[in-house]
């Protein structure tokens, strides 16, 4: 009887994961036909990572993306503190991971010669 309930249980649980898996992926979409509209690409969700570039910076508690070096550092200590080993979360850890995705994805899409720090 614990064998068959466990069974039911496990079931439920596969089903409610690929639901969840099917409508993330519908957001996703949804998310990425917004962006295609959008007139700037930096203010927008990015299609990878699925969040913005200010989402980004608040998740990692950067203000200048330029700043490679504290954005790793942010990065590296965030991402440590966060470890399963750690006692902490794999849920912050992909957040984290995500944050500074986009935030690579959007230094690969500005030209090297036209970062900020040049225009001083």
């Amino acid at each position: 009887m614990i064998l068959a309930g466990s069974r039911i249980l496990g079931r439920a649980f596969a089903k409610a994961l690929q639901e969840e898996y099917a409508a993330s992926k519908n957001a996703a979409r949804a998310r990425s036909g917004a962006n295609q509209s959008s007139s700037r690409q930096s203010e927008t969700s990015s299609s990878v990572s699925g969040i913005s570039l200010e989402e980004a910076k608040q998740i990692l508690n950067v203000s200048d993306i330029y700043n490679t070096e504290e954005v790793n550092k942010r990065y590296d200590h965030l991402f440590t503190i966060n470890d399963k080993k750690n006692g902490g979360s794999l849920y912050l850890q992909s957040k984290i991971f995500r944050a500074k995705e986009r935030i690579d994805e959007e230094l690969q899409a500005q030209p090297h010669d036209a970062t900020p720090h040049d225009e001083v």
